[in-house]
């Protein structure tokens, strides 16, 4: 699979805006639904504890804080959609970039919650798909629904660039 610089941008310019995308979902299921979203600061606090060789927490919230852990967060999370933006295109030979549809972005975008799933819920305490929470079933769900609203913010950030790129000489 080769893809172009032009396309590396793309991928990381929609791998941005579909992060931008499922941030403002979750703004808005903040304010005007009172749901809340996953706190960065906390996954800025586990990521600086990997090197200290502790994946799984039995509560991210208990475990101790780390300076910066806000900032370090937010970049994480921002770097995680640049990934999987990335790895989208590379997956697509870069050709969905030139020519964007919904579908296969959607469903990249449904497929990609097996990481807070799997990884990410269980390393932070909260169990196998949010099983040890108040309510899996919600966090489940929220969690599909917030990862579809990536997959279509991979499709209109798409969107953008195709026409950017459509324009430029």
């Amino acid at each position: 699979m080769n893809i172009g610089a032009s396309q590396i941008l793309g991928a990381v310019t929609i791998g941005i805006g579909a992060t931008l995308v499922m941030d403002l979902w979750n703004l808005l299921l903040r304010r005007g639904f009172g749901i809340p979203s996953l706190n960065y600061c906390l996954l800025g606090r586990w990521v600086l504890h990997l090197p200290g060789v502790t994946l799984r927490h039995a509560s991210i919230v208990a475990a101790a804080q780390k300076p910066h852990e806000c900032t370090v967060g937010w970049v994480a999370h921002y770097t995680i959609g640049v990934v999987l933006g990335l790895t989208f295109v590379v997956l697509t030979s870069g050709e969905w970039l030139a020519q964007p549809t919904v579908l296969p972005a959607l469903l990249y975008g449904v497929a990609t919650v097996v990481f807070p799933f799997f990884i990410l819920q269980p390393s932070l305490g909260l169990g196998i798909a949010s099983s040890r929470t108040a309510n899996p079933t919600q966090a489940r769900l929220k969690s599909l629904v917030t990862h579809s609203v990536f997959g279509v913010g991979l499709y209109v950030s798409a969107v953008g660039v195709s026409c950017l790129l459509g324009a430029l000489p």
